[in-house]
């Protein structure tokens, strides 16, 4: 990909929402596939009381939407103000007590998986049937749409076409525990039938190197945990 592609894709502006300040991918096509839409507030009109405590909303009890459900609540139910990452808030926002777990819980992966992922790790490559491995770094792309493998090819994966991630283990005993030493990714390729597939095993060179895929790895399983469910 040429820089003067990068750049468009990495491309940021800032908008303001009804729930607030957000700074947005400057062209659509190029939002990370870990994001949320915003979603519609539930109407004024529709909602006299606390959706969680049935309260009544009046003068004194004043009634909030949670910015990442919508939802209507009093101040009591709805009193938290949490980075929402996935909405590409720039600010902390208002959620209601059940998504401010959530948001909490995600910020982890934002604040390390990622951070992870992106720098990347050292990887014996097997593509498909092949029966030769490359060594190649993987890693994801900064935009987080991509995950781009070079060694002496060149590869790039949407994320949004993934479909399968298996995380490899060995070690594993009653009562004991167990380690990453690679993955299994199938994803689809436009215009293709079927779906490609690669693994990705973690090489036995230096104990840093490893460590370091270990914990791409387990970065890498956390994907599949942030990915919005495809709507029916």
């Amino acid at each position: 990909m040429s820089s003067g592609v990068a750049a468009r894709c990495d491309a940021k502006k800032l908008v303001r929402s009804p729930s607030g300040l957000r700074m947005v991918p400057e062209h659509r096509a190029f939002g990370s596939p870990f994001g949320l839409e915003e979603p519609q507030w539930v109407p004024d009109k529709e909602c006299p009381r606390c959706m969680q405590c049935d309260a009544k909303f009046d003068f004194i009890t004043r009634k909030h939407h949670c910015r990442r459900c919508g939802k209507c609540f009093c101040d009591r139910c709805c009193s938290q103000k949490v980075p929402l990452r996935r909405m590409c808030f720039v600010d902390p926002v208002r959620q209601c007590a059940d998504c401010a777990l959530v948001s909490h819980r995600e910020a982890e992966f934002y604040d390390k998986q990622l951070k992870v992922l992106v720098s990347g790790a050292t990887f014996l490559v097997t593509f498909g049937d092949s029966e030769k491995p490359e060594t190649m770094v993987c890693r994801l792309s900064n935009n987080q749409r991509c995950l781009i493998l070079d060694g002496d090819s060149h590869h790039e994966i949407e994320i949004a076409h993934v479909c399968t991630v298996q995380i490899l283990t060995e070690g594993f005993t009653p009562g004991g525990s167990t380690r990453a030493t690679g993955m299994f990714l199938q994803y689809t390729v436009p215009g293709a039938e079927a779906a490609a597939q690669l693994r990705l095993m973690a090489g036995e060179d230096a104990s840093g190197s490893k460590r370091q895929a270990a914990a791409w790895l387990a970065a890498m399983h956390k994907v599949g945990l942030q990915r919005p469910k495809p709507s029916k």
